[in-house]
């Protein structure tokens, strides 16, 4: 039943963004100015069928694969193609025709308009639920993205699992999406109005982060949160008194990472040298570090920038010979359940 509303509601009733009856799918947040450039470069026509959620650009994409869950017209898709560059890759797949439709016509545009002799994009029809039917190598992406897709999936634990063989270790699945402070009453998950507009499929935030886990995704962190304003009536009836956040999670393929953030008196000094990040590196809402100054990490923390892209920025300090215990203040990973909101306004979104 999901699957028909989604093709219908995304490929038939919807022709623009300015169709949409929330701003579930596409917060009003300031962008940055980097990130305005790259959408200034892509098709008026896709940028008009544009329903994602949040920002799904993280650091370090030159020269990288990437993989795009639900890249409806393929917006995302061709900011990033600009960011791989001619030496990396970008894969879209989605489910509804007249989405993968827009996106196809205007490959070769992009490609002109990026200065490209060479394709390094691709777009794909089928399920985020069953990723391995696309013949797309194991282990082969470094990142893979998604933009307010995943609450509309039918299956999330089998996109999540589908997610982890596709990552190459050390690989991270960067997403924006919606999630709820409650589990949905079935009334509200089945209405086509409220699961088309990206709220009757959002994962009450604690059953996500179980199956986040479940599925290998050991310390899944937040990135950004905010609360979303239901301003339509029909709509704000029919959910009642559940509250929704747009949020980004990273989810790192890391098999070294513990279930706690744990204290082994490890440290870390950014280098520098990563052009979206001259002077900090969010990797989360609660690790801003800042260049040149030493930056005590717990070990998830310290695995996450080792054994990763960001390992030759950093310095790395200490080993895992010594535990400490519970490394203190390492913050919480569940959207902000009293309405406010984290205060990074470079990691804005949409």
């Amino acid at each position: 039943m999901h699957i028909e509303i989604v093709k219908d509601y995304y490929g038939k009733v919807l022709k623009g963004s300015s169709d949409l009856k929330t701003m579930a799918c596409c917060t009003p947040d300031s962008m940055p100015q980097a990130i305005k450039a790259l959408l200034g470069n892509i098709h008026e026509e896709v940028l008009a069928k544009y329903y994602g959620c949040g920002l799904v650009v993280p650091d370090l994409l030159a020269g990288r694969r990437v993989l795009d869950l639900g890249c409806g017209s393929g917006r995302d898709v061709y900011a990033l193609a600009q960011l791989v560059g001619p030496d990396g890759d970008v894969v879209g797949v989605d489910m509804t025709p007249e989405q993968l439709a827009t996106a196809r016509t205007h490959v070769d545009w992009h490609m002109d308009k990026f200065g490209h002799t060479k394709r390094n994009v691709r777009f794909l029809q089928g399920f985020i639920e069953d990723l391995p039917s696309l013949g797309l190598e194991p282990e082969s992406f470094d990142v893979i993205i998604s933009n307010c897709v995943v609450n509309l999936s039918i299956d999330k634990p089998a996109v999540l699992r589908g997610v982890f063989e596709l990552l190459k270790p050390g690989g991270e699945f960067y997403f924006a999406d919606v999630y709820a402070d409650r589990r949905l009453l079935e009334t509200v998950r089945n209405d086509p109005v409220v699961y088309g507009e990206c709220l009757g499929g959002a994962l009450y935030w604690a059953d996500f982060l179980s199956l986040a886990k479940h599925a290998g995704f050991k310390d899944p962190r937040l990135v950004t949160s905010r609360p979303l304003e239901i301003t339509d009536p029909d709509v704000k009836s029919t959910v009642g008194s559940a509250r929704f956040y747009s949020a980004t999670y990273r989810l790192f393929k890391i098999p070294q990472l513990e279930d706690a953030c744990e204290d082994y008196g490890q440290a870390v000094i950014y280098k520098g040298g990563i052009a979206e990040a001259p002077h900090t590196v969010l990797l989360d809402s609660h690790h801003m570090i800042e260049k040149g100054r030493i930056f005590p990490v717990c070990g998830n923390t310290w695995h996450m920038l080792r054994q990763t892209r960001y390992a030759p920025y950093f310095e790395f300090f200490g080993d895992f010979s010594t535990h400490y215990g519970v490394f203190p203040g390492c913050g919480t990973n569940i959207p902000f359940n009293e309405g406010r909101e984290a205060d990074f306004s470079n990691a804005a979104c949409c």
